[in-house]
């Protein structure tokens, strides 16, 4: 293990080079005012330095971009203000997916500007507009690497006027709105074009195709004509109301009125560490979860969706591996899906410098006796340093402490300390990821550890990645997700908790034929193996695929999966009300196929079909949705799913079935209405939520919202 770990560390000092020099634009700063209209008539767009010379990252990554782009940026002592001219491909036609704000801004032709103000490559900003000036900002984490991330909402505006070969903007982006270092006249930036009725993706600083549009590692430097402005206090004070009429059809039936304020602060400590407050949060207004048919002995993770949790959530959230997590927010406010009052918080997060980022979060929930749950404090702590480079060191505390009327309760805690190294090489080539985490609490200490590994590399050729993880039965994170160290043994009707090993590598190559109907295509292999403390093979999936991207977006993919299981526990596999099948090892197989159709036209189809064994039966496996867009006001979908388990007697066949319908509604660029109906049989539930939302001011929303749940 020494000399593949000494390898490993070593890697984190490479630097690739070869890349083009980078591409700069300044940004002169202004006294004359702007009228943000999108028509570009002030004096300053005439004479500001342009970006311009766009290159495709899609179809191709090896030519000019055919739809011309030119956009320009100045500043004052409280704004940036961004301008652009788009040339059209088709006078006739565009691709406007929804009105509807924080819109997937690479689903239609829009324009998006990148700002790493501390151009160091890991976090930034991102703005789009489309030609009908509507907006979408997000926060880029990661280095961009996973897209932006749409659940940041602040102040901005923008506006844009549609001309009849080209469309125009503005945009105003208040200083304060941005965390930057006053004392640095140079940021990382980027500017993207999705025109899709081409289609065409293309960025003024080019960014190879088989990455991230958004990823900080491409960006060219934006240079400040001047020094930047002093931030000045940036505080805001967002009240709330809610009441919410309920009823509950249980064993017995009532019905409830509970009115409910809250208060959230957002207090500007500095021009780059941000203080935010809540009290009495309501999140009513978030969106549900959407069901799942889960054939695994495990649990299912489900994406954090409240706003308050969500921003500067990678200070948090980035610890560990998506089922290795010290800390998952959703543990917050919630037990066994039911809802648990938080009475308040607080979250201090933001840089110290161009090398510190820090992340200190205290929550305190009420007691709930009919869940049996304690008034409880979450606590977490974070510290972030940049060394060698781009690459991050980083340290996690986490605290879960149980209270009554006398104090905090002994033994009811769980506390896990972590230590984290992320490798991010130039041109983001290769990445990787060491973890160590401890847990605390009360009892043995023994093997209460997690460690993994983690390491990406890919061109446009090759993608290659190793992961190993390793959890002790011992582990607990109780603010945190691992969804593997527990088995529920129905003989006892108890859970046991169990050590594992889990190797996990994928090799995938892609030819590029440039040609007139495939993009990219090629094989892949992936093995996902998982092994007991004396490294007997517990699980594993072997996966043979191959897939086909199209130049008009459209995706096939082909699969093969080899697969065993060594049931511990006698086990029911439908997960339906079967027998038990009885302890022991399984072998089996099945053939896939997945297509989704080109994404940009107004009926959208995805399908996909499984047929092969199951334990000791066999499976059949049919789904796929249907999507129908009226752009730009309206959106109707309906999925379908169904698993078809075919059992010799003793055991009994089961269908499983998952129906969902939506509807979104986008009647101005400040009114939406959005429902979601969906139906699981396997939980025997239907499922209902519909949502009016009025945005009538910046940051201020008017929500009517009705949730049904109905067991059948």
């Amino acid at each position: 293990m020494k000399k593949p770990f000494l390898i490993f560390l070593f890697l984190t000092f490479v630097q690739l080079s070869g890349f083009a020099q980078r591409k700069s634009l300044e940004a002169r700063k202004i006294s004359e005012p702007i009228e943000l209209d999108g028509q570009l008539n002030e004096a300053v767009w005439k004479v500001a330095s342009s970006g311009t010379g766009f290159r495709q990252y899609f179809p191709f990554d090896t030519s000019d971009a055919n739809t011309a782009t030119r956009f320009m940026i100045a500043f004052d002592e409280h704004n940036i203000y961004v301008a652009g001219v788009c040339k059209r491909s088709d006078a006739e036609k565009f691709v406007i997916p929804s009105r509807k704000r924080d819109f997937e801004w690479q689903t239609g032709e829009a324009v998006m500007l990148i700002l790493d103000p501390f151009d160091d490559h890991v976090n930034g900003f991102s703005f789009a507009v489309n030609p009908l000036g509507v907006m979408s900002e997000g926060l880029l984490a990661n280095s961009g690497g996973f897209g932006a991330e749409l659940f940041w909402d602040n102040k901005w505006v923008a506006e844009a006027e549609i001309q009849d070969d080209h469309w125009t903007f503005e945009m105003m982006i208040p200083f304060k709105t941005l965390r930057f270092d006053p004392n640095t006249t140079q940021w990382g930036v980027n500017f993207l074009r999705a025109e899709m009725n081409s289609p065409e993706g293309s960025a003024w600083s080019s960014v190879p195709r088989t990455f991230e549009p958004t990823s900080l590692a491409f960006t060219g430097a934006l240079n400040f004509s001047e020094s930047l402005p002093k931030p000045s206090k940036n505080m805001a004070f967002i009240p709330s109301v809610n009441v919410r009429y309920g009823q509950e059809r249980q064993d017995t039936s009532y019905d409830f009125v509970r009115p409910q304020a809250s208060m959230d602060a957002k207090i500007a400590v500095s021009s780059s560490l941000n203080l935010d407050l809540t009290i009495n949060p309501d999140f009513s207004q978030v969106d549900v979860d959407r069901q799942v048919t889960n054939l695994t002995r495990f649990s299912i993770f489900f994406p954090e969706r409240r706003n308050f949790f969500l921003e500067n959530s990678d200070l948090f959230a980035r610890y560990g591996f998506s089922q290795i997590r010290p800390f998952f927010s959703r543990r917050i406010g919630l037990a066994n899906g039911q809802t648990v009052p938080i009475l308040a918080g607080a979250r201090l997060s933001g840089r110290i410098d161009e090398k510190w980022r820090i992340g200190v979060m205290s929550m305190q929930t009420e007691g709930v006796s009919e869940l049996g749950e304690a008034s409880t404090n979450y606590s977490v702590a974070a510290v972030q340093r940049r060394v060698f480079g781009n690459n991050n060191l980083a340290a996690i505390v986490v605290n879960r402490q149980a209270f009554d009327k006398s104090g905090t309760i002994s033994g009811d805690y769980n506390r896990i300390v972590g230590l984290d190294y992320d490798i991010y090489t130039k041109g983001n080539k290769l990445r990787g990821k060491l973890f160590y985490h401890r847990s605390i609490s009360d009892g043995t200490q023994e093997n209460a550890h997690a460690h993994a590994s983690w390491l990406l590399y890919r061109t446009n050729k090759i993608r290659l990645m190793w992961n190993h993880e390793y959890v002790g039965k011992n582990y607990r994170a109780d603010m945190g997700f691992v969804r593997r160290n527990t088995l529920f043994d129905p003989s006892s009707n108890t859970d046991v908790k169990v050590t594992f090993w889990r190797l996990e590598p994928q090799v995938k190559y892609f030819w590029n034929p440039n040609g007139k109907f495939i993009n990219q295509h090629g094989p892949a292999v992936y093995l996902d193996q998982y092994f007991n403390n004396a490294l007997k093979t517990t699980d594993r999936l072997l996966r043979l695929s191959y897939e086909l991207t199209f130049q008009n977006t459209s995706f096939l993919r082909i699969s093969n999966e080899q697969k065993f299981t060594w049931l511990i526990f006698p086990t029911d596999v439908t997960f339906a009300g079967n027998p038990e099948l009885p302890r022991g090892e399984y072998n089996y197989s099945d053939f896939g196929i997945f297509w989704e159709s080109d994404s940009r036209r107004s009926f959208y189809l995805n399908l996909e079909a499984d047929y092969g064994s199951y334990y000791v039966g066999d499976r059949r496996r049919v789904g796929g949705s249907l999507r129908y867009r009226a752009q730009p006001w309206g959106v109707f979908s309906l999925s379908y799913n169904r698993n078809i388990i075919l059992m010799p007697e003793p055991y009994v066949d089961q269908n499983l079935d998952l129906l969902g319908a939506s509807l979104e509604l986008s009647f101005t660029k400040s009114l939406f209405f959005t429902s979601f109906f969906q139906y699981n049989n396997q939980g025997d539930n239907f499922g209902s939520n519909i949502r009016l939302q009025w945005r009538f001011a910046p940051m201020s929303d008017l929500f009517i919202v009705y949730t049904d749940n109905y067991g059948l």
